[in-house]
Order: C-alpha cells, then structure tokens, then sequence
C-alpha cells in the first residue's frame, strides 16, 4: 500500500511500501526549467471550404502523409438532423449532407479526395475511430462501436487491401485474431509492423506484420499479460492511490519513435507508459493524475519531425491543452492552450493530434462529441515557454 508521496519539483524522492522494500524515483519538472521550446498558435482558418454542400460530423482520426497530405476521419452519422437538411428526401434546405467518412487534404488545406463507407469486400466499422497513413501510403482504419472487432488497410484511392479481425468475434484482450474497439493504429517502418491501441473494450496494445496481417505479440499494463478481470477502484481512489496495474479503457492512441520507444495512452488513467518493441516496460508518466473526470488526460500523441523525434506531443482532452513534452526525459516543457471554448481559437474537446512527418512542424487536431472541428496549430519556431505552469505532469 502505497503511504505517502512527497513531491519536490526537480528533486528525487523515495516512496515507500509497506511489505515490500522498493524504490522508487519520481521527478516533477516544469517549464521552469526549458529556456527553448517549439511555439504555435492555433490555425483554424486553414483548411477550405468543402465542395458539394458537405459538412463533417466528430473528427475521429487525424493522420499526415509524406506529401504533407492531411487525413481526417470523420463519423457522418453524428451529423445533427438539423445539420444535414439537404440529404432528406425531400431536402428540407439547400445545407447541408454528411461528407464521406475520409477526406484528403493538400498542403494548401485544399480537399483532393473523399471516400469510404461500407463496402462489399470488407466490414466498415459502426463507429470510426482512428486513422493513420503509413509511409507506403496505405490509409488504416479502426473502429470503436458495438461489434466493431476490426481494423482495415486500404490504398489512398481507397482500394480495399486487408482487414484484420471480424466483426461481433472478439473473445478478450488475449484473443490474437481479433480486436475489439480499436483506437488508434501506427505503423513502425523499420519493423513493418502495426501497433494498434485496442482499445475501447480490450485493455491492450496488439502488433501484426503490416503485409500479411500475422499476428506477432501483445501486451497490457507494464508489459504484463492483459486481465479482462480486474476490478478498478472509484476514480478518487484510482488517481490518487497506487497506479492501476491494468489499461484503463480505452487505451486510445500509440506511437513508437525512431528509437524503438513505443508510447501507450492509457486514457482514463491520466497516464502514458512507454515500451521497448517487444512490449518490454520501461517507464510511466501522469498528466495531471488529479484529474477526476472519466475522459481522462492522454487522448493523442504526435512526434516531432526532426531526426531525433526530441519532442512527444500529448492531447489532453479534458483539460483542453496540447503538452509538450522532452521526449527523452518525459519532463513537461509547455502547453498549448489550456483556453477551453467553442471560440475558433479555443480547444473545446481534444481527440486526436498529428504531426509526423509534416516538413513545417505543423500539428493538426481532430475534435469529437459537440467540437466536430478539425484545424492546424501551426509552428512558428523556437521560443520561450507560452503557457508554463498550467498543467503537472509527473515522471516515474
């Protein structure tokens, strides 16, 4: 049981367990302590109108391609009755229809191209959730509904090319043929392997080669085996106790960096874990533990797209900011936001964050439930830190 923690910014400090000698090292890092960080300011005027009366309901998924192409996923289903007036039979106003789910923008914020829904090769999932363009431009797809066991692997034509899993088949996190509520899918180039947080209903991360779909390993909490089982505490208990030796649902989001370093956003535990690529632990982080309400804090990560990846972007949807993060350290260098709102320049509900392999350093946000919004937070260089302070993040 854990008695006491004393947390001292920039310091070291022991906690102590009964029945158990362990030792454990915290740091509590700030800006304070960043004299340089990357700068943005949030962009929602770049990308353009939408041709043919359409209009986007909450943006799921949000991925760049090595063209700077920007993706969006996006649920048409979610667009109010009020919205899509001129898709009722009759129309009942000249705005507006539901755009198709995947849109493709250029680096201009022009669209190229709209495509997807259900199709008779593949099972198109009920709910989307999560997509990712990988670097031989093959566009993945998962889903979060009722059913949705599967991920799907297309062209950017759209060409339907692999599913992984079938629907309503999924038997647990330990099942190595299906998934079950996936959420966000990444693709690792040097291992040609898909990481896949599943995710809304699973409590894991699960790997397949990107070619054949082969299943490879899996893994939850710590690199353990996942338990379906386990009972967490009431959340007042759960952010200020011992940490959960479970994921949390829904694990929401991975990314794994050019040095083999696989990041995990377990989401309702206000924490990310990061891994060695064969699910081996090596550390957690807390992004404001304190937070009590259920959508958690670790939504999405982003990647900064110099060579060394120096900087770990992370979505904090409740507390309506983007921290940025020492991706070596995982010390808490600054916030972007943190300003909550429908206004265009306010987040108001933060899901899913993009940035590799954008050559401008340019991050790109995706918002569900009431936000349905999708704009860029463009980079305007080094700078003192913006917003210091607003958020705690800590490192074990």
């Amino acid at each position: 049981m854990l008695r006491k923690i004393f947390q001292i910014s920039g310091a070291l400090i022991l906690l102590v367990l009964t029945g158990a000698t362990l030792v454990i090292l915290e740091r509590v890092t700030t800006a304070q302590e960043a004299t340089s960080v990357p700068n943005f300011e949030i962009d929602p005027l770049f990308f353009q109108n939408l041709p043919n009366r359409w209009t986007t309901g909450q943006v799921s998924g949000i991925s760049v391609d090595n063209q700077d192409h920007v993706w969006i996923l996006h649920r048409p289903a979610t667009v109010a009755e009020g919205e899509r007036s001129a898709a009722l039979n009759p129309p009942a106003a000249l705005c507006c229809v539901p755009a198709p789910p995947i849109l493709e923008f250029d680096q201009n914020g022009r669209l190229v191209k709209a495509w997807g829904g259900p199709g008779q090769e593949y099972e198109w999932p009920a709910t989307e959730h999560g997509i990712t363009v990988d670097y031989k431009n093959n566009v993945w797809v998962a889903g979060n509904g009722k059913g949705d066991h599967i991920a799907l692997k297309f062209s950017t034509d759209g060409k339907f090319l692999m599913q992984l899993g079938r629907k309503n088949q999924s038997t647990g996190s330990n099942d190595t043929a299906n998934l079950n509520g996936p959420a966000g899918i990444f693709v690792y180039p040097k291992t040609n392997e898909v990481f896949v947080a599943d995710g809304y209903t699973n409590r894991r991360v699960i790997v397949f080669d990107a070619d054949t779909g082969a299943y490879k390993r899996h893994w939850g909490a710590y690199g353990k085996k996942p338990d379906d089982a386990f009972l967490f505490p009431p959340r007042a208990q759960l952010i200020q106790g011992p940490p959960a030796q479970s994921f949390s649902t829904p694990v929401h989001s991975v990314v794994v960096a050019n040095d083999d370093t696989v990041y995990v956003a377990d989401r309702s535990n206000n924490r990310l874990q990061a891994f060695r690529l064969d699910g081996t632990f090596v550390r957690e982080v807390f992004v404001n533990r304190n937070t009590l309400q259920n959508e958690g804090t670790v939504h999405a990560f982003a990647l900064s797209r110099d060579p060394a990846q120096q900087y770990l972007y992370v979505a904090d949807g409740s507390n309506k900011a983007i921290h940025i993060l020492d991706r070596r350290t995982l010390a808490l260098l600054d916030s972007i936001g943190g300003h909550g709102g429908h206004n265009a320049r306010e987040f108001f509900h933060l899901h899913s964050l993009a940035s590799q392999p954008d050559s401008k350093g340019n991050l790109y946000v995706g918002e569900v439930n009431d936000g349905q919004r999708y704009y860029r937070v463009r980079y305007l260089g080094m700078g003192k830190p913006i917003n210091p302070g607003y958020s705690k993040v800590t490192t074990r």
